[in-house]
């Protein structure tokens, strides 16, 4: 049996959260609803697409409850969006993919996100119609798995976006969140 080879602490974490975001992207259903339209620049929104309320409230209670995690203001993007910060204290495996400060993702006002993806992960969730590149995506360093969530409009698609923002904080912190029901 091939042994691993001799891993830090930090690289062992990193070498687990890349397993377990690839797990993600095995297990993504493809998006059946139309795929909405984009703006090519910054700011990166979707055009005419509004939030679901109650989906938009399960989605910020659920992330709220990461442990490490705080919404509030994003830092990163447009007024009225809200960040998914990293407390100060909070181990990060690649905080050099992180857009801004520690924030890992935020919502927009329509609900819906930008986040840090595992490369391949983002190249999935593009490839099954959840997400599109944002528009730097391919000219900055770091930010090969930043992409764009849709708004979720329904429980199921809201279940997915979920999977993907999980996916996000696991490939950012190098930890795993215990499975729970959404």
């Amino acid at each position: 049996m091939p042994s691993l080879p001799n891993l830090s602490c930090y690289g062992l974490l990193s070498l687990l959260a890349v397993s377990a975001t690839l797990s993600h992207a095995e297990t993504l259903p493809i998006r059946t609803t139309p795929i909405p339209q984009t703006t090519d620049g910054v700011p990166h929104v979707q055009i005419g697409v509004d939030a679901v309320p109650e989906l938009t409230e399960a989605l910020l209670n659920y992330v709220a409850q990461f442990p490490g995690v705080s919404l509030g203001p994003t830092r990163v993007s447009m007024p009225g969006g809200i960040g998914f910060q990293l407390e100060e204290d909070l181990p990060l495996a690649r905080p050099d993919e992180i857009v801004g400060g520690r924030e890992f993702a935020h919502i927009h006002p329509d609900g819906s996100l930008h986040a840090s993806l595992n490369p391949d992960v983002a190249l999935a969730a593009i490839q099954a119609g959840w997400a599109i590149a944002h528009p730097w995506a391919d000219q900055r360093a770091g930010w090969e798995g930043f992409v764009m969530i849709y708004t979720p409009t329904t429980q199921a698609e809201l279940d997915a976006v979920l999977h993907l923002v999980r996916g996000s904080y696991t490939y950012i912190t190098g930890q795993s969140l215990p499975e729970t029901s959404q």
